[in-house]
């Protein structure tokens, strides 16, 4: 838990993307224990229930399930319901854009292949 928390979102959401980030990027593995609410509370310096309502995002996409008593555990399958969505993310925030300035500049696709190999020399 090193990231900062900043004013760019709520802090729930920011809670729940750096523990998807931790899962995508292998720093959390399928199976392991993530910080508990308190934890995130007391590292952020922020209240627990607020840590408890980004963690909670990512037990409805079933993400993380709890073991009771235990803790929070990152599901089977988590890494790569995340990696989905997250191309998902990606398309509709810099390719959709992309192709309709594309449109606009009326490059081909080709063109635009072309310019990412090049890098846009």
């Amino acid at each position: 838990m090193s990231h900062s928390i900043d004013d760019s979102q709520p802090i729930f959401q920011q809670i729940a993307r750096r523990i998807a980030d931790d899962i995508i990027d292998g720093t959390t593995k399928e199976g392991e224990q993530v910080p508990s609410t308190n934890q995130f509370a007391k590292h952020y310096q922020i209240n627990p229930a607020t840590a408890a309502k980004g963690i909670n995002l990512l037990v409805e996409q079933e993400i993380l399930f709890k073991k009771r008593g235990v803790g929070m555990f990152v599901a089977e399958g988590a890494k790569e319901i995340l990696l989905k969505e997250r191309k998902v993310e990606f398309y509709e925030r810099y390719i959709v854009p992309l192709l309709q300035e594309a449109e606009y500049l009326q490059l081909s696709k080709n063109q635009i292949k072309q310019l990412i190999d090049e890098g846009g020399k």
